[in-house]
């Protein structure tokens, strides 16, 4: 097999683990690399206002402005950049009606129900470990403050 190739379709090849033995590359490892397909996908998709507008768009078709008006804190600027790389995955759907003025609504593709099912663990894991994960915080942030003292 060439360098720098895998036999694992989507994995990037170098610095992944071994499975199996023969060098193989660990399918559930992936390259580090800012090339790597799978590294750039994850960086897209696990960005806070991909996940804003994914958990936000699996309710229902929204239109721009009621996406803006619902999340706190984004600019118009990365909203529309946003929205853009989520319709170039193929995660959104952009649907542009012919009316005076023009109406443009937003809606999760098949594909994109399926990654707000995963979206939806990571939520129910994060309500359900809030409280340790502040308790941790406060005791670093503790710790941290001692030790500047």
């Amino acid at each position: 097999m060439e360098e720098g190739t895998s036999k694992y379709p989507g994995h990037c090849a170098g610095t992944g683990g071994t499975h199996g033995g023969a060098g193989d590359p660990d399918p559930f490892q992936w390259d580090t690399r800012e090339d790597c397909e799978v590294r750039q996908i994850l960086d897209r998709v696990a960005d806070k206002w991909s996940l804003l507008v994914i958990a936000l768009l699996d309710r229902r078709v929204l239109r721009f402005t009621e996406l803006k008006r619902e999340i706190d804190g984004i600019s118009q600027r990365m909203l529309t950049v946003t929205l853009r790389q989520l319709e170039r995955d193929g995660l959104v759907r952009r649907t542009v009606h012919p009316v005076v003025p023009p109406r443009v609504e937003y809606e999760l593709t098949p594909l994109g129900g399926t990654l707000h099912t995963t979206i939806r663990s990571l939520v129910t894991w994060t309500e359900q470990h809030q409280h340790e994960i502040a308790a941790a915080r406060e005791a670093y942030d503790a710790r941290e403050a001692a030790g500047a003292s």
